[in-house]
């Protein structure tokens, strides 16, 4: 029945969205709309996430591939180059490659505790250096590692860490209360996020910053932190090569930090329960971390991938569809399966970009905004490559409209409802009520807030600057199985295939959800190219005071 529903409601959908009431315009949309389909969505993320694009890892031939791929899609549907006369946006950076030289030995205590790398430490560099280390350095805990004024809260307070080693908590105090007037309770805040962690560890004059791994308050497991943080990392190429970053940034496995704790004389619950209180000052350890890294450095480049549809009256306004097109490549240390295929991470993202590219083109009448289709590198690298083009944009932040993204689409099927990560930041997320209310849909906020994913995709280094920004995800509504089964097989592949060689394509996946989702992403799309007037964030959003900064009157 929910099924059948949705192409009667194609001119519902034109008319809700403020589109020309005239037949030729409902034609249009239809046409468009029903160019997005599930068979052509499966046959891109089949070929993205094959062997044969070698895990599309940054700056390797499975990128040279990737590239080649969406080159040629875009202009087989006739977009022109985004970037002047490119369809490429090449971007600079340094690939290092750690390699620690044993264990992690931790002094103290009467004792020294070796801690084996992969299987309770993992640890790298920023640094463009050809060794960097630690050699007995004193540890702190310095509790969730976090300096935020606006919540009243230093976790640094009175005390020098400089050419010390800090060792935090994941997450926020939120997370671990509850509270929801402590930081944002369950809804991790970007103070919970490792990246934020390691910069505010390198204000600080940290040596080395050790992040103390659990499942839930990460929101994944410590494989996915050995497959991730392990092999070849990217960073931006500065002047200074990196040296204000720590010498060493790295993750410690709860064991792991429950047995340097107990070799410290401290309980690790105990100090992890008043981490998350007011008042919490942080606590040496008298302990001394010592490992070496030989490090193996490459200035390499990888390029964001930018097809133009050009608007009509307005098309020095744009709105950008985004999703990265890079995964974590081949891991040649493997003995078993070594390519990270990536399929629903992001390879379904990316064919939804296609699908949507084909359908803007399927229009008669170009929009009066220009449409941005943005696909970018580096996302598992840390959003480096959104973060360059937020930095470099080819249309000025003042004339882009929005950004719509899209990381991982649904391969469960029918859902009654779809999710807007960070919900009640902008009028984008009344554009989508809108659209889904035309599929008899809901939108409703992120379930599962504690796990970032706000900060975690390329919408936010746009978001940041202030531009509008929607990322909307699947539902949880099963339209035949209900929630609980949505969650149980999203929380499978959590544990089981995410940033893991076994996120591989499955002919059996049911895209007719994520073909719903597109179509609601087009029709939001849609309505913002035909319109004059510009989305806002929310009274009360961090991002509002950016955007308001340089916007013209």
């Amino acid at each position: 029945m929910f099924r059948r529903m949705v192409p009667c409601l194609l001119l519902v959908c034109v008319m809700a969205l403020g589109a020309s009431a005239g037949s030729g315009r409902d034609a249009d949309l239809e046409r468009a709309l029903k160019g997005i389909t599930q068979d052509e969505l499966k046959a891109d993320i089949n070929i993205l996430s094959s062997d044969e694009f070698e895990g599309r890892g940054p700056s390797t031939s499975g990128e040279e591939k990737t590239l080649r791929f969406l080159k040629d899609r875009f202009e087989k549907l006739g977009l022109l180059p985004g970037n002047g006369e490119s369809y490429f946006q090449e971007i600079p950076l340094t690939e290092i490659t750690s390699r620690p030289e044993g264990d992690l030995a931790v002094d103290g205590g009467n004792a020294t505790a070796r801690l084996r790398y992969r299987d309770e430490y993992v640890a790298s560099t920023m640094r463009a250096v050809a060794h960097s280390g630690l050699e007995r350095s004193e540890m702190v805990f310095v509790g969730y590692g976090i300096v935020a004024p606006e919540w009243g809260w230093n976790d640094y307070k009175d005390i020098d860490v400089r050419g010390k080693t800090v060792v935090m908590l994941v997450n926020d105090p939120g997370f671990a209360t509850g509270d929801p007037g402590l930081f944002n309770g369950r809804s991790m805040t970007y103070y919970g996020r490792w990246t934020y962690k390691y910069e505010e560890a390198a204000r600080q004059g940290a040596a080395g910053a050790l992040i103390v791994h659990e499942t839930e308050p990460a929101a994944y497991p410590w494989g996915v932190v050995t497959n991730s943080f392990t092999g070849p990392q990217m960073s931006f190429t500065t002047a200074d090569r990196n040296m204000s970053r720590a010498a060493v940034e790295g993750w410690l496995t709860i064991d792991a930090a429950r047995k340097i704790f107990l070799q410290a004389g401290r309980d690790f619950d105990e100090l992890k329960a008043g981490a998350a209180r007011r008042g919490f000052t942080a606590i040496p350890l008298g302990l001394r971390a010592s490992v070496s890294l030989d490090n193996s450095i490459r200035n390499v480049s990888s390029s964001n991938v930018l097809a133009l549809l050009p608007g009509g009256a307005r098309k020095d306004e744009c709105i950008i569809y985004m999703a990265h097109w890079d995964h974590l490549g081949i891991d040649t240390t493997r003995t078993d399966d070594p390519i990270f295929n990536g399929a629903l991470d992001n390879a379904t993202g990316v064919a939804g970009l296609l699908e949507l590219a084909e359908a803007f083109t399927k229009l008669e009448r170009r929009p009066s905004r220009s449409i941005l289709f943005l696909s970018v590198t580096c996302e598992e690298q840390g959003l480096l490559g959104s973060e360059y083009y937020a930095e470099h944009p080819v249309f000025p932040l003042d004339r882009t409209v929005a950004a719509l993204n899209m990381d991982a689409m649904n391969i469960y099927g029918p859902m009654k409802d779809v999710t807007a990560i960070g919900f009640g930041n902008s009028d984008l997320d009344d554009y989508l009520v809108d659209a889904a209310g035309t599929q008899g849909r809901v939108v409703r906020p992120d379930p599962q807030p504690e796990q970032g994913f706000f900060f975690r995709s390329d919408h936010f280094s746009l978001a940041k600057r202030g531009v509008p920004a929607l990322y909307a995800a699947s539902g949880i509504d099963h339209v035949v199985h209900g929630p609980d089964w949505t969650r149980a097989q999203r929380d499978k592949y959590t544990a089981e295939n995410y940033h893991k060689p076994s996120d591989e394509f499955d002919p059996a996946w049911d895209l007719s959800g994520a073909v719903d989702d597109l179509r609601l992403l087009f029709m939001v799309g849609y309505r913002l190219a035909g319109e004059s007037t510009f989305p806002e964030w929310k009274e009360g959003s961090a991002f509002k005071a950016a955007r308001r900064a340089y916007m013209r009157p």
